[in-house]
């Protein structure tokens, strides 16, 4: 039997859902003010305050807004060459590489008798001191801004780590309402990276990419305003000596996860189905700028693409948990890797201009391609998540899942420095492109390159436990809590999405 704390959120967001049922078209109109009134009544208006700062202002619309700032940055300010883009594109992500070293840090090392809010204050006075300094400085050399972007990514990553360990802490003492947690931090961030790009290819145009920079430093520095108002109880008498110990002690349980075959053989699938997508991502965004050879898109034509394409990430993630979930990890992601090499050949018609000889629009086609890319992108995704989710041992959850996440982030730098490599080696420059459609065929071929190791994943149940029962010591009843908590954790609740949507 739930003892009266777990009752009483249960009959909170109960009282929720009867409230949009009985006010009808109204009801549901209001349905997302009275989710949030539930979740800052049970949760405290500072968590949901904080959620929203971190996962939709900071990451979603930062996100948004920075993705275009720097390709342009690259392009017009420091004057790369597409393969030069490619290259730094990668490194600038390296922070996100290292997030278990976050995440360990920001739960055995308190500053000043805090756990968070000291590096929620870190992150933001780092991230916007970076951001002014790029924005001002107008002749910065290429290693400072690489430097500054790098410092700004390590902010984002320490907030990041930060507020997950305050949302799972929160969904450890109020598991009714653990999905609510995941959707809100979910729809904050979907719908402020949508906000994000759909405005900033206006931002680009009237005030530079370096003119962007300075109004990222805003999303950045509400991060310690959060570290200001979160709660974070005080720890007196602290011990630093057991740090080390505790940092060991990770470090042998996550060396003893790996070691299993039933570990290691999806990681080493994860890694190299990553690796394999070469990011050539570059090539194409100068080739879209491109007055002579390209069509010559404009910065808010190509923002307004990037929104397009988050949509279709959206919607994957609605497919997978509607159509998906329950399939076989090996089944999904055969048909989302092979559909995902097919998806990139409607590159190769544009690029060969074959969509002008029967009548479609380069915009049109680039719109069709970013839709579909996106939301086959996110099926692929999807499954190794859940498959993620399910490979991290007890005990060691939260650290596990960063690791697996680290080795995702050094897949997708592999990537985009191999496909900086191949547009080096093809000769795609600023100026020119004559075997740009090279690299993309190039590109399409390695994608279904996967297929030939999907042995590696396991042919089981989604919903069953993959690991051996010594890595699992919990019981019947909390595994199933936990399936259930791990599915709205990773894809956001389709209630949810409707009322706020």
């Amino acid at each position: 039997m739930m003892d009266e704390e777990e009752k009483f959120p249960l009959e909170e967001n109960q009282s929720h859902k009867e409230k949009v049922q009985k006010n009808g078209l109204c009801g549901m109109i209001l349905s997302p003010f009275y989710w949030l009134k539930m979740l800052s009544e049970q949760l405290h208006w500072r968590f949901v305050f904080g959620v929203v700062i971190v996962y939709g202002i900071n990451q979603g619309l930062g996100m948004g807004l920075s993705r275009l700032s720097i390709q342009y940055y690259m392009k017009d300010e420091q004057k790369l060459q597409p393969s030069e883009a490619q290259f730094y594109s990668g490194i600038i992500q390296i922070p996100w590489m290292v997030k278990p070293l976050w995440g360990l840090l920001t739960d055995t090392v308190p500053i000043l008798g805090y756990r968070r809010r000291p590096y929620f204050i870190f992150a933001g006075i780092l991230g916007a001191t970076s951001m002014i300094m790029l924005s001002l400085d107008k002749n910065l050399q290429l290693v400072l801004a690489l430097v500054l972007l790098m410092a700004t990514s390590t902010a984002v990553a320490v907030a990041d780590v930060t507020i997950d360990a305050c949302v799972t802490e929160n969904s450890i003492s109020h598991p009714s309402i653990a999905g609510d947690m995941q959707s809100l931090c979910g729809v904050s961030s979907s719908i402020g990276q949508l906000i994000g790009f759909a405005i900033s290819g206006f931002l680009v145009h009237f005030i530079g990419s370096k003119g962007v920079f300075g109004v990222l430093s805003i999303p950045i520095g509400l991060v310690i305003l959060v570290g200001i108002m979160i709660r974070d109880p005080f720890i007196r008498n602290f011990s630093y000596k057991q740090v080390n110990q505790k940092f060991l002690d990770a470090g042998r349980a996550l060396w003893m996860a790996l070691k299993c075959s039933v570990v290691w053989r999806p990681c080493l699938y994860m890694y190299l189905s990553l690796a394999s997508s070469l990011h050539i991502h570059e090539g194409m965004f100068y080739w879209y700028t491109d007055a002579k050879t390209g069509p010559s898109f404009s910065q808010e034509m190509v923002g307004s693409i990037s929104a397009v394409g988050a949509i279709g990430s959206l919607l994957g993630v609605l497919l997978y948990q509607n159509a998906f979930r329950n399939y076989p990890f090996r089944h999904v992601l055969f048909w989302a890797q092979l559909l995902y090499g097919l998806s990139g050949m409607l590159d190769l018609i544009l690029v060969l201009r074959i969509n002008l000889r029967f009548g479609l629009p380069d915009y049109v086609v680039v719109v069709i391609d970013a839709a579909v890319s996106h939301m086959i992108s996110r099926l692929k995704w999807m499954p190794l998540l859940v498959l993620s989710s399910k490979l991290c041992p007890s005990g060691i959850e939260g650290t596990f899942f960063a690791l697996l996440m680290s080795i995702d982030h050094v897949g997708m730098l592999s990537a985009s420095w191999a496909g900086g490599l191949l547009l080096h080696t093809l000769n795609v420059t600023r100026k020119t492109f004559d075997n740009l459609w090279l690299a993309i065929l190039i590109r399409s071929l390695f994608r279904v390159l996967p297929l030939g190791i999907l042995f590696l994943i396991p042919n089981s149940d989604p919903n069953a436990a993959i690991l051996p029962t010594e890595m699992l010591k919990k019981k019947r009843s909390e595994l199933k809590l936990d399936n259930d908590m791990e599915m709205t954790s990773l894809v956001n609740k389709i209630d949810h999405n409707t009322a706020i949507n």
